[in-house]
């Protein structure tokens, strides 16, 4: 609950605010809030099954903030093991940002019958949230909405607005899950490819040069050991997917009065699931991408990546209710909400699902970068923090970069050969200007500790969809418009826009027979810390050498994806990189100290898609970071 103050105790704190003239940029006001963890039985598919809640409350209760102000936020764990709570897309200081192991004098999180106070300035507005950082927590229920609001008014205008939590519930432990995973990959994957597929698709076949090209595309596959079907690692065969915490088949009903301007706060706190979002019979004017004002655009429809947020507003004029329909990317699932003049109009059935994605062998063959560059990245870190390389003037885009320095603070550092990976993308001296120019070749049978997933092929043209790193195919009617990344463009220049002085490559990587994610080749608990310098602003080349989408987040600092726009590209807490195809992200490098940064899939976080990023001033020594207990699971951690 939020703590409001009297006058004699506005008064006393404004003229200790005059009195102090050196402390104007601090918060003058406290919000207060108690969060109380717990675990209680909730009934979603006609079953009891233990829940996380917040307060009581499944999802959590919304927690409202004031851009400018201070946040005092106490949690209270009354489970019998320890949690935390992360304030996913905020910025603020190390030791608050809820990170396990991570933030300073945090190493446990919040232990059984403690409680951690957070307190921190409120540097920002817009749609956020909060959610536990490990995976049975969240995926038993500990996430909820932040709203913070703006200082000044909104470039926007709007009479009511809503919050839209997208996520998914399942009945099973989700330990048990993982190792479900981890003894078969495709377990959850219910679409694969049969014998009678092939023969249908061999009816349908025009002569017999399609029917040869059929039989050598499942070879293909078949000899990589994966499925074109597998879009997902977990599906509705487990998942019921949930909007506010609600089921399809009674959602959750949003009031509105036609003619008004609604503001939705659409957030994805699934842990697995892409979801493709739109209203039948409204357009939607997205107005805000991770929590930043972006230039008003119109879309049809949006794909909203695991984590992301947006903020759209829509007109309805009619007194009819409109679904708002969230269809999963790999389409065994529906959530769905409904924006509707009264609670008691009956709910509508839902549409039939669009056909299902197929990848196809030309979707994973290694794309081009975003610049139109070869994809391979100068001098790339190789895992070794003490050797990531300066732009060296080399010209990229549509501007040449300035020469850097010639070595990073992370000297100190222990080198880790990724040759000790096994991955075959990274053998090569550092000093090697042309390492990692060539695409990975493809995995085969025998290459069962290759990229994992599906890997690039140096032959063949990627498709149109899979080629371009940015455009989504949500399989929308013609005609319709699909929010893209390049559509979003802040309202205005980017203060802090300037030349990167750094790159860097961040292979994502995998093995998907064992199921092992990682970057460059290492797994988490086999990883040294990303090194980076406080005050620069360091390019990460990203290389999605998996069939996987994987949406990228980084703890405590923007993230800035290169679309070609200079200062107007937008900044986001998450960027999505999809597979086979490459992406450059500028970080803004504001903020010292040992941060997350990992792929905000659960299930790859958890198996090893994340690092330390360390944030050191120049001169400063690069110690060791003790690691999060995130090792692969075994039959002992399964209840």
């Amino acid at each position: 609950m939020t703590r409001t103050f009297g006058f004699e105790t506005t008064l006393r704190r404004l003229s200790l605010a005059g009195a102090m003239l050196v402390t104007l940029a601090a918060p003058a006001l406290a919000q207060h809030h108690d969060l109380t963890l717990e675990e209680r039985v909730v009934n979603i598919n006609g079953t009891d099954r233990p829940a996380v809640t917040v307060n009581g409350q499944f999802p959590g209760p919304l927690i409202r903030l004031r851009e400018g102000e201070e946040a005092v936020i106490r949690v209270t764990n009354r489970m019998d093991r320890e949690s935390s709570i992360h304030w996913h897309g905020l910025i603020l200081p190390a030791a608050m940002d809820g990170a396990p192991g991570f933030s300073p004098g945090f190493s446990r999180g919040v232990g059984p019958g403690e409680t951690f106070e957070y307190r921190f300035p409120v540097r920002q507005s817009g749609t956020y949230w909060y959610h536990a950082h490990n995976l049975d927590h969240e995926q038993r229920g500990l996430y909820a909405p932040i709203v913070i609001d703006p200082r000044e008014p909104e470039p926007f205008r709007y009479d009511r607005d809503h919050v839209v939590q997208l996520s998914e519930w399942t009945d099973e432990r989700p330990a048990r899950a993982l190792q479900n995973l981890k003894r078969d990959p495709g377990y959850y994957n219910w679409n694969r490819r049969t014998l009678v597929d092939l023969i249908r698709d061999l009816g349908r076949a025009p002569d017999a040069e399609a029917r040869r090209a059929i039989v050598r595309d499942r070879l293909d596959w078949a000899e990589m050991r994966m499925d074109p079907t597998d879009i997902a690692d977990i599906t509705g065969a487990t998942y019921r997917y949930l909007v506010n915490g609600l089921r399809p088949e009674t959602p959750a009903t949003l009031l509105f009065r036609p003619g008004e301007r609604v503001r939705l706060r659409l957030i994805n706190s699934g842990a697995m699931t892409y979801f493709d979002v739109r209203i039948p019979g409204l357009k939607m004017t997205v107005v805000q991408a991770d929590g930043n004002n972006v230039r008003p655009v119109v879309v049809d429809e949006l794909r909203i990546a695991v984590a992301e947020t947006y903020d759209v507003i829509v007109e309805p004029r009619e007194a009819r209710q409109y679904q708002i329909l969230a269809e999963t990317m790999d389409r065994t699932g529906w959530a769905r909400a409904r924006l509707a003049p009264r609670m008691d109009v009956p709910v509508e059935s839902l549409p039939p699902h669009r056909p299902r994605p197929v990848l196809t062998m030309a979707d994973m063959y290694m794309t081009p970068g975003p610049t139109g560059l070869d994809r391979g990245t100068p001098r790339p870190e190789h895992d070794q923090p003490g050797h990531v390389w300066p732009s060296s003037g080399m010209s990229h885009g549509a501007h040449a970069m300035p020469a850097g320095e010639t070595a990073s603070a992370g000297g100190h550092a222990e080198h880790l050969a990724a040759q000790s990976a096994g991955h075959p993308g990274h053998r090569g001296a550092p000093d090697n200007p042309h390492v990692g120019h060539t695409p990975v070749p493809r995995p085969t049978a025998a290459d069962h500790a290759g990229p994992g997933h599906g890997a690039a092929d140096a032959h063949g043209a990627a498709s149109p969809a899979m080629g371009d790193p940015i455009r989504h195919d949500t399989g929308a009617p013609p005609g319709a418009r699909v929010l893209s990344y390049r559509d979003l463009r802040p309202l205005r220049a980017d203060p802090e826009w300037r030349p990167y002085d750094r790159i860097i490559e961040v292979r994502l990587t995998g093995n998907m027979e064992r199921y092992i994610w990682s970057m460059n080749g290492n797994e988490f608990w086999r990883a040294q810390p990303i090194v980076a310098r406080l005050g620069e602003r360091l390019r990460i080349r990203f290389i999605n050498e998996t069939m996987m989408n994987h949406p990228m987040h980084l703890h405590g600092m923007w993230m800035v994806p290169d679309l070609g726009n200079g200062a107007f590209n937008p900044r986001k807490h998450v960027v999505n990189i999809k597979p086979g195809t490459s992406l450059d992200v500028d970080v803004i490098v504001d903020a010292e100290g040992d941060w997350a940064f990992h792929c905000h899939l659960l299930y790859h976080m958890e198996s090893g898609m994340m690092r330390v990023f360390r944030v050191v001033r120049d001169g400063a020594p690069v110690a060791s970071a003790p690691r999060p207990a995130a090792q692969p699971v075994t039959a002992a951690h399964v209840h």
